[in-house]
């Protein structure tokens, strides 16, 4: 078994995933407040594999050809955030502790999964990233280990959001103080916002 398309996979999925962004801050977040936390993970990893493989089935080929799209995902994808951003400096001026034990989920599944597909689909940094760049690199592979290629980009998904949604608890001491998560909600404000201006200036360049 040759498993260099493997390791490659790993190593450029892995670099890729762990860059803070929208979808990883949605992660981080619903793991802290404990609500659908496996739902939000699993969405997430067969998202990720699904644009991956699409990518690498020459999905990102045909996108860089339709200008049209990547504008409508562009444009619509900061209005997300930007709406997102908004929502996220406005619960920093509610500071309140984490009572995951007492609260009831104030997040509906149905809401919750909808953010998530937002800050996935309606992303283009994960275009960018899934289907563009690591579909690109897949393709390149010989046809018979792209699978393997595959298979690595999917176990650095696995790990990271299972760590990030999962592994967020182990935060549960320190956002039991108001004041954490408001210092989290002014991050997470901020960052959306960025990207969302980010956004626009590219897709009006």
């Amino acid at each position: 078994m040759n498993t260099s398309p493997f390791v490659t996979g790993l190593l450029l999925g892995a670099t890729l995933i762990m860059a803070i962004g929208a979808q990883n801050a949605f992660v981080l977040r619903q793991g802290l407040r404990r609500e659908h936390v496996p739902y939000i993970v699993l969405f997430c990893i067969v998202a990720d594999v699904l644009l991956l493989s699409l990518g690498v089935a020459g999905l990102g080929e045909l996108l860089g050809k339709a200008p049209a799209l990547t504008a409508l995902l562009t444009f619509g994808g900061a209005a997300f955030l930007g709406w997102y951003g908004v929502q996220s400096l406005r619960n920093a001026l509610r500071p309140r502790a984490l009572e995951a034990a007492a609260n009831p989920r104030i997040l509906p599944l149905r809401r919750a999964m909808a953010q998530a597909a937002g800050f996935t689909f309606l992303n283009p940094h994960v275009y960018l990233d899934t289907v563009l760049l690591l579909g690109s690199v897949g393709a390149s592979q010989p046809p018979a280990l792209r699978v393997w290629f595959v298979g690595g980009a999917a176990l650095a998904s696995v790990s990271w959001f299972s760590a990030l949604g999962f592994g967020a608890r182990l935060l549960a001491p320190l956002f039991a103080r108001p004041r954490a998560w408001q210092v989290l909600d002014v991050i997470v404000g901020l960052t959306m916002l960025v990207l969302a201006t980010l956004l626009v200036i590219g897709g009006s360049g």
